[in-house]
């Protein structure tokens, strides 16, 4: 891998991991693009490359939320009643996806992991989104914070991230969504699916290094991880700040157009050229 190709990689990782657009779906397609599906082995090392280096966008959400972790880190000490919630709701919607990733996770990288199963995903999130904004219009008004969020609303959530474990869905997508359903305001919403991401995707980042990490590097090196962890990081921190003001302005009917429009064009660019997954 060039240095550049990382680089293209990390930008598109730390943009696209908390907007509800599918991060893993875009890098399956960068990758595509750029070439490595015509080596299985390095295809099955740019997909541990893609999750590992999401451990950049987890650092930048931990930098600029690093309030309310320690307000949850208090309350795991028994000082802060509220950060000790939060912390066993965050918990709690974790807990579907600690069961059911390790058990899906061959499958999905064999069955799921390529530019097909993502039009798809793309398409039906985007017209999820568009009926969630329907709703919206006809007089729901979510204006719920993080402290109005019961157990029952964060095991919804969390059984929600789990249908983002299909690449293309978009982790973000569903977990915002399904906050929005449960009456949480979009700030809140987004604020709830960023704390969560911080354990789901630390989770299945260490997760990914520990099973395919030292092929990884084989493939790769050192270099381009650390290139791609960093441009993760920077574009991580500048899109989470501008999406949090977005969706209180403009809601997420911008981001479920962009999603039918892209499945639209790579599925037009697919069945003109034929796709053929490596085995």
């Amino acid at each position: 891998m060039s240095w550049w190709e990382a680089l293209i990689l990390g930008l598109v990782e730390g943009i696209t991991e908390y907007l509800p657009i599918s991060s893993t779906g875009h890098l399956i397609l960068t990758a595509w693009l750029l070439g490595f599906a015509n080596d299985p082995d390095r295809w099955a090392a740019a997909f541990t490359f893609e999750i590992a280096i999401q451990g950049g966008a987890i650092l930048a959400v931990v930098w600029l939320y690093r309030s309310r972790l320690l307000q949850m880190m208090a309350g795991v000490v028994g000082r802060d009643a509220s950060g000790r919630r939060l912390a066993i709701l965050i918990g709690l919607a974790f807990a579907p996806a600690a069961v059911l990733g390790p058990l899906l996770d061959e499958h999905i990288e064999q069955r799921l992991n390529g530019p097909w199963p993502v039009a798809w995903a793309l398409f039906v999130g985007g017209l999820v989104m568009l009926a969630v904004v329907a709703w919206q219009r006809r007089g729901a008004d979510p204006k719920l914070g993080l402290s109005d969020l019961t157990w029952r609303h964060a095991l919804l959530i969390g059984l929600a991230q789990c249908v983002a474990m299909w690449p293309g869905t978009s982790r973000s997508m569903m977990t915002i969504v399904a906050a929005l359903l449960c009456g949480l305001s979009a700030v809140a919403a987004a604020e709830f699916s960023f704390l969560l991401g911080l354990v789901t995707l630390s989770a299945a980042t260490g997760y990914k290094l520990l099973t395919g990490g030292a092929d990884m590097l084989s493939q790769f090196g050192l270099s381009s991880f650390l290139i791609g962890f960093a441009a993760a990081t920077v574009s991580a921190a500048l899109a989470v700040r501008w999406f949090v003001a977005f969706l209180n302005r403009r809601g997420l009917a911008p981001f479920a157009w962009y999603r039918l429009v892209v499945a639209g064009i790579l599925a037009t660019a697919l069945l003109w050229g034929g796709y053929d997954l490596p085995e």
